[in-house]
């Protein structure tokens, strides 16, 4: 219940405006094959930037204990390649998102979570996005 509230809020506290930015990037990756991988990247925590509360993103090679193509070397290198091309724009809209959402109290748990999709936008690949644990 508390999760719907937070989301809904967070719809209108920019995380529209900031998941179709994940979605436009998803977009224009998708229409390269090169930019394939980045694209599901996208798509996936554009949908976890719509609607955060209640999920968390996790580093794969931490939740099934194994490694895979996104968490390895290859992953190192597409997340050092992501950065350069959109990685730091995406996270500086969560940032400036996150500094309009700390100018009030009520929106210092959304500025705080803005904050960490930044994190977030500056390397995905190699994460996923889960329930959160209770």
């Amino acid at each position: 219940m508390i999760s719907a509230l937070l989301n809904l809020l967070w719809v209108l506290l920019g995380g529209l405006v900031m998941a179709l930015g994940w979605w436009l990037a998803g977009l224009l990756c998708a229409l390269t094959i090169v930019g394939l991988p980045w694209a599901r990247s996208c798509f996936v925590i554009g949908s976890f930037s719509l609607w955060p509360f209640g999920q968390e993103a996790v580093n794969r090679r931490e939740l099934s204990g194994r490694g895979d193509l996104g968490t390895g070397p290859l992953g190192l290198l597409g997340n050092v390649l992501w950065f350069v091309v959109a990685g730091w724009w995406l996270a500086i809209g969560h940032l400036a998102s996150a500094l309009a959402c700390f100018i009030t109290i009520i929106g210092i748990p959304f500025g705080i979570q803005h904050i960490k999709l930044a994190l977030i936008a500056l390397a995905p690949v190699g994460m996923t996005v889960v329930p959160t644990r209770r």
